[in-house]
């Protein structure tokens, strides 16, 4: 990832706001694969200021201008990325054997772990982490991360891998444990694709043991030791789609200063107040 030239381009957005410069980046990431996301600068971009990397929900994209003006009114540079292969307009170069169908978890299991997508993903958040921390007037020991979902499972991720990140504000987050999500029989709506794929191509699980470990180089567990950044993880207790077990085995892993917000009868839904309460950690910045 470091010894890609980014290629950076930034493109004035057609969004205007009178309190900060809307762009659109692009920047090469692994795999030479073009990146999109939006970028908010506040006008005042020469004084020191915090930044923030958002990361959005499985197969979504990085949402619109309004959705990050808070940040932005607050003075902060904002990023918001869009995954490879998924809802914006990010590139995916695929390239890999195998399997592809219904899901981005399985795409490159049967190849090297080095092609697995989410590994690329996973180095994109990064990337575009370090790409913020650069900009004029950003403050590399102020920038946070959040998201939710798949986004909550970034936001992990990229604070395990960029450990300048300061902050961090996962949202039941996706991508962890796979094994226990097939063994709690949940392998389901996002997490369908890996009971998928054991019925087309391993339908006795004599793979199983090398299925999993395999998929261990993309679950977040393994990475969240890994964390510098104060956490404030939030998880509802009656989530089907990310188990909340699979969940605590990567927040359990978690060394650095960390809280947890726990609502006893939600699940992977809209949190009552959840957004107050991360703009108020943010705030921190």
């Amino acid at each position: 990832m470091r010894s890609i030239d980014p290629e950076l381009e930034f493109i004035k957005a057609d969004f205007e706001c009178n309190y900060c410069i809307c762009e659109d980046l692009y920047f090469t990431g692994v795999g030479g694969a073009r990146q999109h996301a939006k970028i908010l600068r506040p006008l005042n971009g020469i004084e020191t200021h915090p930044g923030l990397v958002r990361f959005h929900g499985y197969a979504g994209n990085s949402g619109s201008w309004c959705d990050h003006l808070k940040y932005a009114a607050m003075g902060y540079t904002v990023a918001a990325m869009d995954c490879r292969g998924q809802g914006g307009l990010s590139e995916d170069k695929g390239g890999v054997i195998g399997n592809t169908l219904r899901g981005h978890i399985i795409r490159g299991l049967d190849g090297p772990s080095d092609k697995m997508l989410f590994r690329h993903i996973f180095l994109d958040t990064a990337q575009l982490a370090a790409i913020v921390m650069k900009m004029p007037g950003v403050d590399e020991n102020r920038v946070g991360a959040l998201g939710a979902s798949q986004g909550g499972g970034l936001t992990l991720a990229c604070s395990a891998l960029e450990p300048r990140i300061k902050l961090a504000a996962p949202n039941y987050p996706f991508l962890c444990d796979y094994q226990r999500v097939w063994e709690m029989d949940l392998a389901k709506d996002a997490y369908f694709e890996i009971q998928n794929y054991f019925k087309q191509f391993d339908p006795l699980h004599k793979q199983e043991k090398e299925i999993f470990t395999k998929l261990g180089y993309i679950d977040v567990q393994h990475l969240a030791s890994r964390i510098k950044a104060k956490v404030f993880m939030a998880v509802g207790l009656l989530d089907t789609i990310c188990p909340p077990s699979t969940q605590f085995a990567a927040y359990n892993k978690i060394k650095a200063e960390k809280k947890l917000a726990v609502y006893p009868d939600f699940g992977h839904e809209g949190l009552p107040g959840r957004d107050d309460d991360v703009f108020q950690f943010m705030m921190e910045l």
